[in-house]
């Protein structure tokens, strides 16, 4: 590893500064002027677009539409719902004037007192007030249904710690929310969305996620029943990496949300909503970077293959430019994202170090002696093997390497999630083995007292009940009590 690259922390050493230094060197996001709020910059931004686009189509395949809602909304609305205001109102950021007026001494601003809101707005945390209360416009019959909307936007909770893409007070994210005619088709839709979610972060962030349903404790505010992935990090900490709520005729109540059935009698809609965040970039980074930097999954990568002449003199970067150029091209035909770098103001240690840094999948390398000899260097950014290879068959070779890594790197994150989920019926045990992270398979009897006191003497939350693993009754191993099932049990972010 070059020079450049020593001030970054091993994860053996400190991996929550691994991770802060990584998201900053290697160009995805830095702090602001606003406390908690992050800029993502470019590179970063542009792994976000990746995501936005697949998620975006995947919506769409189902019948979802976007739309766009307020960013403030009236603080009566969330009085409308008793447990939705009770579950963000620690979060909420409020708008109380609308106006600034110059200070006296003529060398500030201070706020305007005259010019203070009749009703006081609040930056959205989440939009169902202000989404069921536009829907009652919408929705008068049967044939109105299903309404599916989803927006893409950001979001403000007011944060006390704050960690990039992880938590931060703005963040951007989409949210989804469908209104049904029946309790089936809505628990059928909140599901859905669930496996959405799941299939993208498998498929294409290469993150292996449990699905399950939280408990009640740990349900959306408002919700009857939440869906949840659930990701390990490689410190062995869960990350709620998406969730889709069944929110049953709450919300449809609240603001008066009802359609003329086939039987022309009047009904309350049934309700989902569900999102996915930036977070899921703080995922990514987490679950598969290393010591190096950062390690893509080919698909959401913004360059997945970087091509580095190497020369001496603009004669030969001309010849091996033109020798490159056709390659180029088909990689690009093929639906391949390359970047050419032939500038000279870095040196080509300082290239292969930073590409390396930010993760880009494959690079090749074309020196003078490969112009003659017919041959290019590559390497693979998840395992870091290089190899000289013939030019003549390079893109179907790119083709298929991509394919092997993309495999390769979600082999790998569930590998280890794999061999870190634990069964465990000794609460002795677990508070010793909890500091050391992991997925912890326990019985639990349901209340939510032993919730809690696991919470206050472990720092470890009950993550879901897990789809994948079968139930079977038992007893749990806080108060003794029989259990119906076992639940994912862990330290999370």
């Amino acid at each position: 590893m070059a020079k450049e690259l020593k001030e970054l922390t091993k994860r053996a050493d400190n991996y929550s500064q691994w991770y802060n230094d990584l998201v900053v060197k290697a160009d995805l996001a830095e702090q602001s002027a606003v406390r908690g709020c992050m800029v993502i910059k470019p590179y970063g931004y542009a792994i976000w677009e990746k995501m936005q686009q697949q998620l975006d189509k995947m919506f769409k395949e189902t019948g979802v539409q976007n739309a766009y809602f307020p960013l403030l909304i009236p603080k009566s609305f969330l009085s409308r719902e008793a447990e939705h205001v009770k579950g963000f109102a620690k979060e909420c950021a409020v708008v109380t004037h609308y106006r600034l007026k110059a200070s006296e001494d003529g060398n500030s601003v201070v706020v305007d007192p005259d010019a203070k809101l009749d009703e006081e707005l609040i930056i959205r945390p989440t939009s169902e007030t202000i989404i069921w209360n536009t829907y009652r416009n919408w929705i008068h019959s049967w044939r109105d249904l299903p309404l599916m909307c989803n927006q893409w936007c950001n979001v403000m909770r007011w944060e006390m710690r704050t960690r990039p893409f992880l938590r931060t007070s703005e963040f951007l994210w989409q949210e989804g929310h469908t209104a049904h005619a029946t309790r089936e088709e809505a628990e059928e839709e909140a599901k859905r969305m669930l496996h959405i979610y799941a299939t993208f972060a498998e498929e294409w962030a290469a993150i292996p996620v449990l699905q399950g349903v939280k408990s009640e404790t740990e349900r959306f505010a408002g919700a009857l029943d939440t869906y949840t992935i659930e990701a390990m990090m490689q410190d062995g900490k869960a990350l709620q990496s998406g969730t889709s709520h069944f929110l049953g005729q709450n919300f449809a109540k609240s603001f008066d949300v009802t359609f003329l059935n086939k039987e022309n009698k009047p009904e309350y809609v049934w309700a989902t909503s569900w999102g996915v965040s930036t977070r899921l970039i703080g995922g990514l980074v987490m679950v598969h970077s290393d010591d190096n930097g950062l390690v893509l999954p080919p698909r959401l990568a913004p360059i997945q293959v970087v091509i580095i002449p190497i020369s001496k003199g603009a004669e030969q970067l001309q010849a091996i430019t033109n020798k490159l150029t056709p390659i180029i091209d088909e990689l690009k035909a093929a639906g391949i994202s390359v970047k050419y770098d032939d500038a000279d103001n870095k040196r080509p240690g300082f290239k292969f170090a930073d590409y390396e840094l930010k993760g880009v999948p494959v690079r090749l390398v074309m020196g003078g002696r490969d112009l003659e000899n017919g041959t290019i260097e590559i390497m693979r950014r998840d395992t870091l093997e290089k190899e000289t290879v013939p030019v003549d068959g390079i893109v179907p070779r790119i083709q298929q390497l991509l394919v092997d890594m993309q495999k390769n790197i979600f082999e790998k994150a569930r590998a280890y999630r794999d061999a870190h989920v634990y069964e465990c019926d000794d609460y002795e045990e677990f508070k010793k083995r909890i500091k050391d992270g992991g997925f912890f398979l326990c019985h639990w009897d349901g209340t939510p007292e032993t919730e809690a006191k696991i919470k206050e003497e472990t720092q470890a939350t009950i993550r879901c009940v897990p789809f994948a693993y079968e139930q079977t009754p038992g007893v749990d191993m806080v108060s003794g009590k029989p259990a119906k099932c076992r639940v994912i049990i862990a330290r999370s972010y």
